[in-house]
């Protein structure tokens, strides 16, 4: 029997879909000073909680026309300068950031009833900075930086396993692989900073980091939007 002609169960229906969030809240008398240091406090309880990935956040970015595109993408590190994550800078987010600066992170920790959303403006990292950290990721990973030209249509799988398994003849396990010139690492600094935790009857707590005055002035007023 064709899998089209398999009797299914019926499609859920989204709308009837409700979860009810925890009671414990958040108070402006909770939060660190720093977004940073809060952020750092919220990825701890994810991370001790056992959550998949709690590195793991919704990159959106929008090219030089507004028109966005969002993507999941892995946070690997966090400090007062800002967040960093490494792409190929000819992937559409890197094109996108190339013609726009602006950008969007989202960091979705569903079973904590938590969200932290994360605007501000990309930069690159140093190349030392780059090879650094290219240098930690596994021989395979390394390999995958170059064998793929990240958001570029391709023939076939066939053609992207070729392609890796001619670097892995090149460079074998054990010999050192160097960081792609077209892949590296973006940082993110925040101009505002939203921690959201779930609350019953959907009355939320809403707090926003917001920075006053540049950059270098560290300076933040914290508001609470409503839900």
């Amino acid at each position: 029997m064709h899998p089209a002609d398999m009797p299914s169960a019926e499609t859920p229906d989204p709308s009837s879909m409700r979860a009810h969030y925890r009671a414990e809240g958040i108070a402006e008398s909770d939060l660190a000073a720093s977004p940073y240091d809060q952020f750092g406090r919220w990825f701890k309880d994810a991370a001790v909680a056992g959550l998949h990935e709690p590195n793991a956040m919704v990159v959106s970015t929008a090219d030089a026309a507004g028109r966005p595109s969002s993507r999941t993408v892995l946070l690997k590190a966090f400090d007062e300068r800002g967040f960093v994550f490494f792409t190929n800078y000819s992937s559409r987010k890197g094109r996108d950031l190339a013609e726009n600066p602006h950008v969007s992170l989202l960091f979705p920790w569903h079973p904590l009833a938590r969200q932290v959303i994360v605007t501000g403006t990309a930069e690159r990292i140093g190349r030392d900075e780059t090879a650094a950290y290219f240098r930690t990721r596994p021989h395979g990973s390394q390999l995958g930086a170059w064998a793929s030209d990240q958001s570029a249509p391709i023939a076939s799988r066939a053609e992207l396993e070729r392609s890796y398994a001619e670097l892995a003849a090149r460079y074998p396990e054990g010999e050192q692989v160097p960081a792609p010139p077209h892949w590296g690492g973006y940082r993110i600094t925040a101009q505002a900073v939203e921690f959201w935790q779930g609350r019953l009857n959907r009355l939320h707590d809403r707090l926003r980091y917001v920075r006053e005055g540049a950059a270098e002035a560290g300076g933040w007023r914290v508001e609470r939007l409503a839900p």
